[in-house]
């Protein structure tokens, strides 16, 4: 059986860019209500090819980021993410 950690990036890795996810939702494809847990296991990453930087907060909030909130800000601002007052604006 696959660890949570493994399951969660399997479930990151495969959101697109352009589009996001929140830890619920992440939470809800993992038939989970760890969100909070979800979060710590992200907060480790460093692989560029699992884009945590696509999961944000249920309410829209941008959220943290390992690498610094306005670098999140950027990267999905980059992938046509409309952004208001640290919020997500439009999903794609």
């Amino acid at each position: 059986m696959k660890t949570l950690e493994k399951q969660v990036y399997e479930v990151v890795r495969a959101i697109p860019r352009g589009k996001v996810r929140s830890y619920k939702e992440i939470g809800q494809i993992l038939g989970t209500k760890a969100w909070r847990r979800i979060g710590s296991i992200l907060k480790k990453n460093y692989d560029p090819n699992i884009p945590c930087h696509r999961v944000i907060h249920s309410d829209g909030r941008v959220g943290k980021y390992n690498r610094g909130e306005e670098e999140k800000i950027r990267k999905l601002r980059e992938e046509g993410i409309i952004i208001e007052n640290k919020k997500i604006k439009e999903k794609k």
